[in-house]
């Protein structure tokens, strides 16, 4: 059988599909080269998002793991997950005054109230648990709608306004705790039970981790064919594959710890849902759009009729809500209500939670995800701190200096915008 030497040149000539493929260390260099490029542009442009809260939060574990293997055991990591709760929530409803470049001083003294409302309701009174609770976070919505309408109609600072009510809703507290100082909640009650219930069915923590990165998956995947149609720049569809596929790691890393304690704490449930429905809300209705555009610019909003004071008064009636809601599951922790309820670090620690986590000081960039990552940073520092016996003025030292870096940062991310024209 003969062989036409033409045909064994082009043989020869063209390359096979092993040697079209690039090697896999270039492969490997290029991958990273990309990941760099990107991550410059996102320095440059002030866009770094959550990178620096988790880096920072992975830099806690680490630490605070090497000084003690107990750290990140089921049980730590299961008390973790329901301390972050109460504060994480009051925090929640403080990124929403943040994103309007506001502030709120008030949410320690509103949740203090919020929780006296109901231990008077309940227990002195005999009132229904269930109509105490909600009387209770109504007295929050009442308490933040008055200051919201007030900054609005006054034009006067929040934090002026809220600093009053910060006093007022204190002395209010006070004065219906009365001369008892200290009421003690029913530990099977519904609001103990906020903090206690855990669903030992591990397909419940399971189910959670499946349904939150499947609803992940087809949020982000919705988004990107509508910003297709529109002609707008969107996520590659391996980008969503890989995003989803670390949170899925991650749900599901987190499923199999909390199973192995005691299973997914009703606290944590609530929570999550929570802030993952404020975070719709934020996101995906005009509402939430008008905070953000208010946020960016309060002049361009009135010239643009959108109606400042309606979205004021509401930033600051969903703060009051989420203050009160916090109180309750504080209380729920503790099994009581004292005059010492929304005092202390409270306040900081919300404040600090929704700063650290990303939520920009001079409005218009945040999400409801930012007080969650900043709420674990703060806990795991005060839990890690508790663990290797560490003075507590060390850990108030510490969030301090995360608190002014992550401000920094938000300083430098701003300046950066504005030299490229996007602030």
């Amino acid at each position: 059988m003969r062989i036409r030497a033409g045909s064994t040149r082009a043989a020869a000539s063209a390359p096979t599909a092993e040697a079209r493929r690039p090697p896999r260390g270039r492969a490997v260099t290029q991958v990273v080269d990309r990941w760099v490029a990107v991550l410059r542009r996102k320095l440059s442009d002030g866009e770094l998002g959550s990178l620096p809260v988790v880096l920072v939060l992975a830099a806690v574990w680490i630490t605070f793991q090497s000084l003690n293997d107990s750290f990140l055991s089921s049980r730590n990591l299961s008390n973790l997950s329901v301390d972050i709760v109460g504060t994480g929530l009051i925090a929640v409803g403080i990124v929403f005054v943040l994103l309007l470049g506001e502030l709120d001083l008030s949410v320690g003294s509103i949740s203090g109230l919020a929780a006296a409302v109901f231990a008077v309701l309940n227990v002195n009174n005999g009132v229904p648990e269930w109509l105490a609770l909600i009387i209770a976070v109504l007295a929050g919505t009442a308490a933040g709608t008055v200051q919201g309408f007030s900054v609005a109609k006054t034009r006067v600072p929040a934090f002026v306004i809220t600093l009053a009510g910060l006093l007022t809703w204190n002395g209010l507290m006070l004065y219906i705790l009365g001369t008892s100082g200290t009421i003690n909640l029913d530990e099977n009650g519904l609001v103990a039970k906020l903090t206690s219930h855990y669903f030992t069915n591990d397909a419940a923590a399971y189910g959670l981790a499946a349904v939150g990165t499947g609803l992940v998956f087809f949020v982000s995947y919705q988004d990107r064919q509508r910003r297709r149609t529109m002609g707008m720049p969107c996520r590659s569809l391996r980008g969503i594959i890989v995003r989803t596929g670390v949170l899925s790691a991650i749900a599901f890393t987190a499923a199999y710890l909390l199973n192995r304690f005691q299973g997914l704490p009703l606290a944590l449930l609530i929570f999550l849902v929570v802030v993952a429905g404020l975070d719709i809300v934020l996101r995906r209705t005009h509402y939430g759009r008008q905070v953000y555009a208010l946020g960016g610019s309060i002049e361009a909003a009135r010239r643009a009729s959108l109606s400042v004071t309606r979205v004021q008064t509401a930033v600051l009636a969903v703060s009051g809500t989420m203050a009160a809601i916090g109180g309750l599951f504080l209380a729920s922790r503790i099994t009581s209500v004292s005059q010492g309820a929304g005092s202390g670090l409270l306040l900081l620690n919300a404040i600090a939670a929704a700063v650290i986590g990303g939520t920009s000081l001079f409005g218009g960039r945040g999400t409801t995800w930012s007080a969650v990552l900043g709420m674990l940073v703060i806990q795991s520092i005060a839990s890690g701190m508790v663990i290797t016996d560490t003075p507590t003025a060390v850990q108030i030292m510490i969030t301090g200096g995360v608190l002014f870096t992550a401000v920094v940062i938000d300083a430098l991310a701003r300046r950066s915008q504005e030299a490229h024209g996007r602030a």
